[in-house]
């Protein structure tokens, strides 16, 4: 049965950068081969589960999961249109640094940190001075062409 809109898939999946630097992966041997189990300890990795339709995934995963089959084993390319988008100015916030300040009870955010929104995005502060922090609520793989390899597991 080859995958199409509607499907609920079950795969695995192994996500780098070009320079081939692994962001993201369902699979326990590669997170404690690469580091990623130890910087997210909490974090089960178990395969992913996925309604293709639902945009459960950036959109080109999601169009590069149609048409395979359970058993398949596929690398999909994704542009940033297809995934994060660009980086964009217009998701670089500025905030008063007194009123910030207050809102973070007293502490003033460092550069380099990482600040959330009450939406729940998570943005770097990029500058800090007396008058004005600048926070960055681009996606962390904003720009990003993304690889992923992928396993089909189940499709029902």
């Amino acid at each position: 049965m080859t995958i199409d809109t509607g499907d609920s898939v079950t795969l695995e999946y192994t996500g780098r950068l070009d320079d081939e630097t692994v962001f993201d992966t369902s699979r326990k041997s590669v997170a404690k081969e690469t580091g990623l189990a130890e910087a997210q300890p909490d974090r089960e990795y178990a395969p992913l589960t996925v309604n293709i339709g639902d945009e459960q995934v950036i959109e080109g995963m999601e169009k590069g999961l149609i048409g395979l089959e359970a058993g398949e084993t596929e690398t999909l390319t994704i542009p940033p249109e297809k995934a994060y988008g660009e980086p964009s100015d217009d998701n670089i916030q500025e905030f008063e640094t007194e009123e910030l300040r207050e809102m973070l009870g007293g502490q003033t955010p460092e550069e380099g940190s990482y600040l959330e929104a009450q939406n729940g995005s998570q943005g770097e502060v990029v500058h800090v001075d007396e008058e004005v922090v600048r926070v960055d609520f681009n996606p962390r793989l904003a720009g990003e062409t993304l690889t992923f390899e992928v396993e089909i597991i189940d499709v029902n």
